[in-house]
């Protein structure tokens, strides 16, 4: 499981894993026949899949489909699926940041797992539109970082006070999207909680458990 990274702390940067090779269909149109993969057909529906671990490439590619879908509808509902081991900080909360800067509701929905950063993305979702199968689970913990590659003591000290402000800034964000208090977040990342999807409702990370699609909460249409 990733752990948050801290940028410069010599930690090795969470890079996606191989996959097999991805498969392309052809879908007819009123201009022919048009070949596209499945990421592709789920962008035209506003929904974006995050299904590798949360780096700065990663990022962006969420970013910009997300600015992008807000330029097309800006009063459109966006779905974004998610399984993922987490990762970088400040590549999660720039996907933070973008979620709850542009216009549209964001219906987050938790396949498998979102673990760490992925877990502050999911509960930065839309209140009432989160969401995560029956089987998804979400783990919480503190940010970690370290000294390594550090030649100063002032470094080390820099390096220091930075994870305690993203500590900081992750208890009162968890308790801000929760039904915990930031007490009680500060207790809970001390070493990983891993909550299932009936736990992370009653947790309020997530809303609701969702069994079929015929659960889903009605999305904002334009």
């Amino acid at each position: 499981m990733d752990n948050f990274n801290l940028p410069g702390s010599g930690m090795a940067r969470p890079t996606p894993n191989d996959r097999y090779i991805l498969p392309t269909f052809e879908e007819r149109t009123a201009y022919g026949y048009k070949r596209q993969d499945p990421y592709a057909k789920l962008f035209e529906d506003r929904i974006i899949f995050l299904g590798v671990q949360i780096d700065d490439a990663s990022a962006d590619d969420v970013m910009a489909q997300l600015l992008v879908l807000e330029s097309q509808d800006p009063d459109r509902d966006i779905v974004m699926y998610i399984n993922s081991p987490g990762g970088s900080f400040t590549a999660m909360t720039a996907i933070y940041d973008t979620m709850q800067y542009i216009r549209p509701h964001i219906q987050t929905v938790v396949l498998g797992q979102a673990a760490s950063a992925a877990a502050v993305i999911t509960a930065g979702g839309t209140k009432g539109k989160r969401l995560a199968l029956p089987n998804a689970r979400i783990l919480i913990h503190q940010p970690s970082g370290g000294s390594e590659g550090a030649s100063q003591a002032s470094d080390i000290e820099i390096q220091a006070r930075e994870i305690l402000r993203m500590r900081g800034w992750l208890e009162e964000t968890l308790s801000f999207h929760s039904n915990r208090t930031p007490e009680q977040i500060n207790k809970d990342i001390d070493r990983d909680k891993i909550l299932s999807a009936a736990e992370a409702v009653e947790y309020g990370l997530i809303d609701q458990v969702l069994t079929s699609r015929k659960n889903l909460p009605v999305l904002t249409a334009g």
